[in-house]
């Protein structure tokens, strides 16, 4: 190799270490030193490493001739903003969309592209507010969910498309969906008619369920926080805070006073329980929906006991919550899922290819105090039969508390074989103690 292509391979080397800034203070130094700063793969290495980009491609998708255009494109389209946070929303975002992708492509569908500034203008001006920062970058890569009319108003349990989930029990069933802009200007302005707070406070509605059991999630834009609201909203009282307050300050703090609000740590935080199974995909009456019942410890017990497997776990459910009510402010509901092990129910070393359930007793507490203990036969009006292999019985109910803090263990009495024909003396399941708590995160 000759001296002058060392020179240019030792620039190379040189550029890639070096950020966006100081690569184009470089390129202003020589015509040789523009050239090497134009070389394709130095910027697809920055696009790779600052955006995790395998394609040259702006924030909405479309194809760009080269990776050095398809920086420049994207520092344009948020020049406005401090890029450590672009970055960071980006992450957000890439997470729940490959989740979605790989799990729920019809969830992803519903996706839409991402808004312009005068979108988000409009809103403010309307609306007469300004929305934090995170979530002005969070609508500019996808605007909401554009669900359809048809799914919202003909069904009679609403879509199952929601990016948030939900959960259902009895007739209540709740999917929640992020608003497109234009939902948020048209909603907030109902809700605001007849909650008066909401416009005092600088509130917008920014999620929502799709079904008749209303569940409302409200933007403070004046602090930040995301509140989701009880039943009765009158006042501010009656909102609950979804994020905790320090970790919003936490954040400003690591962040150099970064700007922080409570949605973009409350959609980190969702696509972190998608993306590790907290929270899992389940076939709900309208179809497959992202099911909110914790399905991994702490908030998820599990128990094995002659074979039985039984997972439970619990979630308030703030929407009907009533903070003015003495014995029965906070509502909690509960999914309990069964199943029989592939070796079968197995009994003083005896073995059986099925049981079915005959007894519940449950002990239900607030904090240490027991508020109820239930015995009764089945569940939910059901007796189900467990076979190794089938598929799982899975049944939701729900208890009231006059705290925000409890407990629930019991056992499940089972009967060898049939209860028409049974082949072996009763036994007990046991149902693992698992929390009732207000969270830190709601969803």
């Amino acid at each position: 190799m000759g001296l002058e292509s060392v020179g240019d391979l030792a620039i190379n080397v040189i550029l890639k270490k070096l950020g966006a800034e100081d690569i184009a203070r470089v390129a202003c130094a020589s015509k040789r030193f523009r050239s090497s700063a134009s070389e394709d793969t130095l910027w697809m290495n920055l696009c790779f490493h600052e955006l995790a980009l395998t394609q040259p491609q702006d924030h909405l998708g479309n194809l760009l001739p080269s990776f050095k255009e398809c920086y420049q494109t994207w520092r344009g389209a948020f020049s406005m903003y401090p890029w450590s946070l672009v970055r960071r929303v980006k992450r957000c975002w890439d997470r729940i969309q490959t989740w979605l992708a790989n799990n729920f492509p019809e969830a992803e569908a519903t996706l839409c592209k991402g808004a312009t500034e005068a979108d988000i203008e409009e809103l403010e001006n309307v609306l007469k507010v300004k929305l934090p920062l995170p979530t002005r970058i969070l609508y500019r890569f996808h605007n909401g969910q554009e669900i359809a009319k048809t799914d919202l108003e003909t069904s009679t349990f609403g879509s199952s498309l929601g990016l948030i989930g939900g959960y259902s029990f009895y007739s209540h069933l709740v999917n929640v969906y992020l608003l497109p802009i234009r939902h948020i200007i048209l909603e907030t302005q109902q809700h605001r008619r007849c909650r008066g707070f909401l416009r005092r406070s600088k509130f917008v509605l920014m999620a929502a369920s799709s079904t008749h059991s209303e569940k409302l999630f409200f933007l403070n834009c004046t602090n930040g926080q995301l509140y989701v609201g009880t039943r009765n909203i009158l006042t501010d009282r009656d909102i609950i805070p979804c994020v905790p307050h320090d970790l919003i300050h936490l954040h400003q703090e690591v962040n150099s006073g970064e700007q922080q609000d409570a949605m973009l740590l409350w959609l980190e935080e969702h696509g972190h329980r998608l993306e590790h199974g907290v929270i899992k995909l389940r076939d709900e009456v309208n179809g497959r929906s992202i099911n909110l019942f914790p399905e991994e410890p702490p908030f998820c017990s599990t128990a094995i006991t002659n074979g039985v497997k039984v997972c439970a776990s619990a979630l308030v459910i703030p929407e009907l919550i009533d903070l003015q009510h003495d014995f029965e402010k906070y509502l909690f509901a509960y999914s309990i899922r069964m199943s029989l092990e592939p070796q079968g129910c197995i009994i003083n070393g005896m073995t059986f290819n099925s049981c079915q359930l005959h007894w519940r007793h449950w002990i239900i507490r607030a904090n240490d105090i027991v508020v109820s203990d239930v015995n009764g036969e089945a569940v939910i009006g059901q007796f189900p039969l467990l076979r190794p292999g089938a598929k799982e019985f899975v049944y939701q109910s729900c208890t009231p508390l006059p705290i925000s803090s409890g407990s629930i263990e019991g056992s499940f009495t089972f009967i060898p074989g049939r209860l028409a024909e049974p082949k072996g003396d009763p036994f007990l399941a046991t149902v693992a103690h698992f929390p009732l708590q207000l969270p830190e995160y709601i969803f």
